[in-house]
């Protein structure tokens, strides 16, 4: 004999005529097989990617850096940066509206800059990696007499600099948007460039991901054309395997030499200003080495 199936006032039971309908289909109607739902939600999964990659394409500033400046027309490579897109205040978005168009640039891989032009015939420098750029702004201004590239995919930090440069009133500071790679392959003209800043860069601490760290022997092949004889490249890091691997690298190769006689970590010069980030890591108990080469 069948089971009862016991209605209740506030959750009427199924009838013979619906039970074996499954919830959310119309009565008479057949159930969505799997398969159908395996296909729609892949169209939804699909649709989805779609929107996020329009997303990461437009702008989010018109007339301000590129989402991204190199787009298609570059080989894709291991990355050794992670864009993000983070949350810009009200002063950096003022600051990348009104300076971008004068000092900031789309690293698109499409032109060969003019760096005396650029720079109103100043020596440049080349920093990659900035972060929020209190550092960079400092150095401007402390020496007027060298032009500072700086580099970095962060927009926030693009804003945040501009906006100390402009408050500080130094006009030796260009912003330079996208990979540093493409920049030091595409756009620059060989022995352009009297020295390379690259100040805690991401360590990438996990043993799989070292292959992600920017100073590696193919960076410094392709950082030694653009750099003049006599060039310091510097580099600091408050990740101790990180910095062994910086001096070893730079040892190694036969057109950097240490300008430490002993051939080993050189001192904070005083140009390089201690960052409140820097700060914090000391008071950790974090050791900050200093790597300083010149291009021979």
């Amino acid at each position: 004999m069948s089971e009862p199936l016991n209605p209740t006032p506030e959750t009427p039971g199924p009838t013979p005529e619906t039970d074996s309908v499954t919830p959310g289909t119309a009565p008479g109607a057949l159930p969505e097989t799997a398969p159908e739902k395996d296909a729609d939600a892949a169209v939804r999964r699909a649709a989805s990617f779609e929107r996020q990659r329009r997303l990461r394409q437009e702008p989010r500033f018109p007339g301000g850096p590129a989402a991204d400046p190199a787009g298609s027309h570059h080989e894709r490579r291991i990355r050794s940066f992670q864009p993000r897109r983070s949350r810009v205040t009200t002063g950096q978005e003022d600051a990348l509206q009104r300076l971008w168009p004068t000092w900031g640039l789309d690293i698109d891989g499409l032109r060969v800059l003019d760096l005396p032009t650029l720079f109103d015939g100043l020596p440049v420098v080349l920093e990659i990696g900035f972060g929020m750029g209190e550092a960079t702004a400092q150095m401007a201004a402390d020496d007027p007499g060298t032009g500072i590239l700086a580099v970095d995919v962060h927009t926030p930090g693009q804003g945040n600099l501009l906006g100390l440069a402009d408050r500080a009133g130094v006009s030796n500071v260009r912003v330079a948007n996208g990979d540093a790679i493409i920049l030091l392959r595409e756009m620059l003209e060989p022995a352009s460039l009297d020295g390379l800043r690259v100040y805690f860069p991401d360590p990438w601490p996990k043993k799989r991901h070292h292959k992600r760290r920017l100073i590696q022997p193919d960076f410094l092949d392709l950082v030694a054309r653009p750099l003049k004889p006599g060039a310091v490249v510097h580099c600091a890091t408050d990740w101790e395997p990180y910095a062994e691997q910086m001096l070893d690298v730079l040892t190694e190769h036969p057109q950097f030499e240490n300008t430490r006689a002993d051939g080993g970590y050189a001192p904070r010069p005083p140009f390089r200003p201690l960052t409140r980030f820097e700060g914090q890591g000391l008071d950790k108990g974090h050791v900050v080495h200093d790597v300083l080469f010149t291009r021979r």
